[in-house]
């Protein structure tokens, strides 16, 4: 009996050995559904679908990567070559022709540009072209053009050239004010003289100035499309090929790129060529205050509830007008977010006097809203005495118990150092000033090297006269 029940129970285990081996070698294994998983009907998943790790899919079918293709063909077509020429004479004597001087036509640099008018107006930096005796201009079908220089204006490093042509592919300004960081960009120009040259990448930074404590409050997008020299000049584009702004600078201890690179914003550049086309030079607007950006500590120490934004330090002209006090902190302009001063003077930058603008700010604590009517910028250098002057409201001439004169700006000589707010002048050669007009008036009737008397007044109101 002991050798039946042991005979079975051997058949038996035997048995369940072979069928488990039977399921794990040669049985297919049923495959869970991952829609399944994460909660899809019962319905969707009673027949079984095979699932893998990842899905092949071609980059053509990917909605959400961006299309260079249509930008790139767009701008290229209106992204020209620059090149700024030197014409040299022949060598007038024996030493000139031993130092190496020879007549002729020789390359002092190579830019960029971007034609922005069908007719052939073409905006690059300034620059590019300084000190050019010619401009020469090719298109991307290398086709060859003499350009002459309509206007220029240093301050923001934007110069505009105009070729003889027509039916030019060219590029619309788009709204720099709209650019988002981490939108993607295309940066276009001739980078090392290799022509139509394409990189992209997104725009890292906005308000970027690059002149803190400079003359020049600058106010750059920032891209880490490469740029390198040779692309100044250029386009930066969106994928929409529309111009946002005009490539400048790069920060770099060799001089070639190394993950950051600036442009001019298109806002900015479009109010220069309009301004150029139609007065011949640039009108500038001032909201009139001086102030800065804060930081988190000064924001803690003047007891503001936020640290970014202009502080009012004075105000002048149509701000004070309009009711901003020192002290209050500017946090909005036409509804844009002010973070910082370069933010702040950038937009001022695309307007004109007259036009107003809405500022939010807050008093102790408290948001307000005010508009201002922006005034006009007007300077001057005042060479013989390397001074820049302004116009003067009649609040900062009643300071000085005056009822007439110019403000001083700055020394321009860094070998003088001269007190700008004690200070106005009041007359030139004996004649009453009321605004810079008045001075260059003046000035361009005197003859060179002729002596100037000018006449200054202090904040005590007493007035003393010095010859130049």
């Amino acid at each position: 009996m002991k050798k039946i029940l042991t005979l079975v129970f051997v058949s038996v285990l035997g048995g369940a050995i072979a069928l488990s081996s039977y399921k794990i070698f040669f049985e297919e294994p049923q495959e869970t559904s991952i829609s399944h998983l994460i909660g899809t009907s019962e319905s969707e998943t009673s027949t079984p679908q095979a699932h893998t790790s990842y899905v092949s899919r071609s980059y053509d079918d990917l909605e959400d990567t961006p299309d260079f293709t249509k930008a790139a063909n767009k701008t290229v077509k209106a992204v020209v070559h620059v090149k700024n020429l030197e014409v040299r004479g022949e060598p007038r004597t024996m030493s000139e022709y031993l130092r190496g001087m020879r007549g002729g036509k020789y390359v002092r640099g190579m830019g960029s540009g971007v034609i922005v008018t069908p007719d052939g107006y073409v905006v690059t930096n300034n620059h590019v072209i300084e000190g050019a005796s010619e401009l020469e201009v090719t298109l991307s079908d290398n086709k060859q053009y003499k350009a002459k220089v309509v206007g220029v204006y240093e301050q923001e490093d934007i110069a505009l050239l105009k070729i003889d042509a027509s039916d030019l592919d060219y590029l619309p300004f788009g709204d720099s004010d709209q650019v988002q960081v981490g939108q993607w960009v295309l940066a276009v120009g001739n980078p090392f003289n290799l022509t139509s040259t394409v990189t992209a990448g997104i725009i890292s930074a906005k308000g970027r100035n690059l002149s803190e404590g400079g003359k020049t409050m600058q106010s750059f997008l920032q891209t880490d499309a490469a740029v390198n020299p040779g692309n100044s000049g250029g386009a930066l584009v969106n994928i929409h090929g529309e111009l946002i702004g005009i490539n400048a600078a790069i920060t770099s201890a060799t001089g070639s790129y190394i993950g950051y690179s600036f442009a001019i914003p298109s806002n900015n550049a479009r109010k220069i060529v309009e301004d150029l086309l139609e007065y011949g030079d640039v009108k500038t607007s001032i909201l009139g205050i001086t102030g800065g950006s804060i930081s988190s500590a000064e924001a803690k120490n003047m007891e503001l509830p936020i640290s970014q934004g202009v502080f009012v330090a004075s105000t002048s002209h149509g701000a004070r007008k309009a009711g901003l006090q020192k002290g209050d902190l500017i946090t909005d302009i036409n509804g844009i977010k002010v973070r910082k001063l370069s933010d702040l003077t950038a937009y001022v930058g695309t307007k004109r006097p007259g036009d107003r603008v809405e500022i939010d700010y807050l008093r102790k604590g408290e948001k307000r809203k005010t508009q201002i009517e922006l005034t006009e910028y007007e300077t001057f250098i005042l060479e013989v005495a390397d001074l820049e002057i302004t116009n003067a409201d009649e609040e900062y001439l009643k300071q000085f118990n005056a009822s007439n004169g110019v403000q001083i700006v700055q020394a321009t000589s860094r070998y003088l150092d001269f007190p700008k707010d004690k200070y106005i002048i009041v007359a030139i050669d004996g004649k009453r000033i009321s605004n810079v007009s008045d001075v260059k008036q003046i000035m361009a009737k005197k003859h060179p090297y002729e002596r100037t008397q000018i006449t200054f007044k202090h904040l005590s109101g007493e007035t003393e006269t010095i010859g130049f």
